[in-house]
């Protein structure tokens, strides 16, 4: 970028907010680099360059409301529970249409922010209990699972769409398990952040490929248990060196964060969505 642009879109949109060094040179925050890709984005998209500022603004503000909104409520929480104790009857019994029925009426009594954590989260845990146990099946699992799925599917529709920070998101090579991690990308998406989202068992040359071709501003690996994480160390290492790399989900322990160089995300998905932002603040090899 020119001086000459940067200093347009400061004095004539109100874009960036610089502060000043002691010798008065403009020092541009990350808000400010977020804004200027954001920008350059739409503009290569052929909108000029008012209507790209007045829609870079507009998804900030939605962002912040988002957020905002995010919170979860207590007492329709403690609702929720019943939810989960009908949801877990109803697919020990192979019964579609009650799980169905189940997990849309508890969509309509909470926000999407409220659903995963309070009902599908919790459905998919007890399930691997239970498997674990040995009192339920894989199949029981596969059965909750794709159904959960087909619920999740119409919010990825506009992850393209925005104009926010990019995230990529996959599984590593040996792990199956990426359910947790599409609802964290919806999660990411109602934040305004573009998303491309690659699933299970995703080879890390032919992410590092995808990486390359995007650039994105965050890389998620997600995993169950830490051996999908530690036994791709190097190649995740590699990774974190060029692009900001964090691990999420119940195998990234402190421990294996740190032998792949990466920063592990809370295990609450909705506090995982607001530390992703902060993270951004962080350079890639920080870890």
């Amino acid at each position: 970028m020119s001086t000459h642009v940067l200093r347009a879109w400061e004095r004539r949109y109100g874009l960036l907010k610089p502060g000043r060094s002691e010798a008065a040179y403009r020092l541009y925050s990350a808000e400010d680099e977020r804004r200027v890709r954001a920008m350059l984005v739409l503009r290569q998209s052929g909108i000029p360059a008012a209507q790209a500022a007045r829609r870079v603004r507009e998804s900030e503000r939605l962002l912040a409301r988002r957020t905002a909104e995010a919170a979860p409520d207590p007492a329709r929480l403690e609702a929720s529970h019943d939810h989960v104790r009908r949801l877990i009857a109803a697919v020990e019994a192979f019964d579609e249409d009650s799980v169905g029925a189940t997990l849309d009426a508890a969509l309509a009594e909470l926000t999407l922010e409220e659903w995963i954590p309070a009902v599908v989260l919790p459905l998919l845990r007890d399930l691997g209990d239970r498997w674990a146990a040995g009192t339920t099946s894989v199949a029981h699992e596969h059965f909750a699972s794709q159904l959960v799925r087909a619920r999740l599917a119409p919010h990825t529709a506009g992850w393209a769409a925005g104009t926010g920070p990019l995230a990529v998101l996959a599984c590593p090579p040996g792990e199956r398990h990426d359910l947790a991690l599409l609802a964290f990308g919806v999660l990411l998406g109602r934040q305004g952040w573009r998303v491309r989202f690659f699933g299970a068992d995703t080879p890390l040359p032919g992410l590092t490929a995808v990486c390359r071709a995007v650039e994105p501003d965050l890389v998620v690996l997600a995993a169950t248990r830490p051996t999908p994480l530690t036994t791709q160390a190097r190649a995740i290492r590699r990774l974190a060196t060029r692009w900001r790399v964090a691990v999420a989900g119940p195998g990234a322990t402190p421990d294996a964060a740190a032998a792949v160089g990466a920063l592990p995300l809370p295990a609450e998905l909705v506090l995982a969505t607001r530390t992703a932002m902060s993270l951004l603040t962080e350079s890639p090899d920080a870890s």
